[in-house]
This record gives structure tokens, C-alpha cells and sequence, in this order.
């Protein structure tokens, strides 16, 4: 108990910046990523086969590739061509890409809950494909994937751990708690207050996301 109390004084106000540096990249990444994932959706349904197939695989593509390999790519390999940016620029990307394939996807299963006499019905009273996704379709399609996108943004939080394996200046909760063992040489003990941050954190955003969803569902 002493060491807790130990550590939590030598490091306590770092714990707390680490934490908002954390919020940070991941409300940036999750921001960006949902915005570009609604272009990709509209982009995805327009009648152009070749736009089509290259969405499908840029979806598939950052979707399965693991968040640490794609960063690896971005810091080690773009240089070459280069292309070289800042580590936590680097880190940001990295998530929108990843984030923007998942929700881009999801928003694809909620416009599938979309009656398609609605679409229909719109078409007949001259609206255009654009004003018909976003004006009718896109917001019934975001209400019914609140939950999918809640876990999807807990998942972004949970993989701005990567910024851990880059020399970002201002460190993350996982990048503190690699800096702190390597002074302190702490252990678990640091982990541990890192892991109740995470959990915290997460239990806040699925609390958010489910007094959302109770908000905006649809009853059927």
C-alpha cells in the first residue's frame, strides 16, 4: 500500500495528463474516422462499380490489418517515398484508418434496416440520391447503430495504446506506464492503476453510449 501511495504522489499529475492526452487521440481519431466513414458510405452506393470495389477493398484492407502494423507502415515506411509525418500525427491516422473501415461498415448494416419503400417513396418525390442518404436514410441508418459504434470508440480508446511504441512526446496512459517501470521499475502495480483508468474510461463511454441509443432507437 505504501508503494501505491508512493507512486501515485511522485506520479499522480502525470497519470491525469497521460489520461487526457489519451481522450484527446482518441476523439480525434474517432471524430475524423466517422466523418470520413459517411463519405465512404455515400461514396460506396453510388452507381460507379469501380468506386464501389475500391471502397469494398480499402473496408476490407484497414479493417483486417492490425492497428501496430499499419503504424509501423506509416513512421518506418512512408519515409522512403518521402512522406514523413510527425509520430503522434502518425498515431491519429492510423486510428482514422482503422475507425473509418469499421464504422463505414456498420453504417452499411444500418442503412440495410432502412425500408426501402422509404427510398423508394423519396425517389418519387424527386429527391436525388444525396439529399435522399442524407436527409432520410443516414440518420434512421445512425440511430440503429448506436451500440455498434459505442463498443467501436471504446475500441479506438483502447488501441491509442500504440502510441506507446513511438517516441510521441506527450505520453499516453501506456506510454507513461512503459516510461514509469523503466525509472521505478514498478511493475504490475503500475499497470494496474493504468488498467482502472482504461476501465473507467470505457464504463463512461458504454454508459454514454447506451443512454444515447435509448434516446434515438426506433421501437418497432
Amino acid at each position: 500500500m505504501q508503494e501505491l501511495f508512493k507512486l501515485l504522489r511522485d506520479f499522480g499529475p502525470d497519470f491525469i495528463r497521460s489520461v487526457l492526452i489519451t481522450w484527446k487521440i482518441t476523439a480525434i481519431s474517432f471524430s475524423l474516422g466517422f466523418l470520413l466513414a459517411v463519405a465512404l458510405t455515400i461514396l460506396r452506393i453510388l452507381p460507379i462499380r469501380p468506386l464501389k470495389i475500391f471502397i469494398d477493398a480499402y473496408v476490407e484492407f484497414f479493417r483486417n490489418i492490425p492497428s501496430i502494423a499499419l503504424l509501423i507502415i506509416i513512421v518506418f515506411a512512408l519515409p522512403y517515398l518521402n512522406v514523413v509525418i510527425d509520430y503522434e500525427p502518425s498515431v491519429i491516422l492510423t486510428l482514422v484508418l482503422v475507425c473509418s473501415s469499421f464504422a463505414a461498415d456498420n453504417l452499411r448494416s444500418g442503412i440495410n434496416t432502412v425500408d426501402s419503400g422509404q427510398i423508394e417513396a423519396a425517389y418519387s418525390l424527386g429527391l436525388s440520391l444525396l439529399k435522399t442518404m442524407l436527409n432520410i436514410v443516414l440518420p434512421q441508418a445512425l440511430r440503429s447503430v448506436v451500440q455498434p459504434m459505442t463498443s467501436l470508440l471504446i475500441g479506438i480508446m483502447l488501441s491509442s495504446a500504440i502510441a506507446s511504441q513511438v517516441p510521441v512526446p506527450a505520453r499516453e496512459l501506456t506510454g507513461l506506464v512503459d516510461k514509469i517501470n523503466n525509472e521505478t521499475a514498478s511493475g504490475i502495480l503500475t499497470f494496474g492503476i493504468a488498467s482502472i483508468f482504461y476501465v473507467v474510461s470505457g464504463l463512461a463511454i458504454a454508459w454514454a453510449g447506451s443512454r444515447l441509443e435509448k434516446k434515438v432507437r426506433i421501437l418497432r
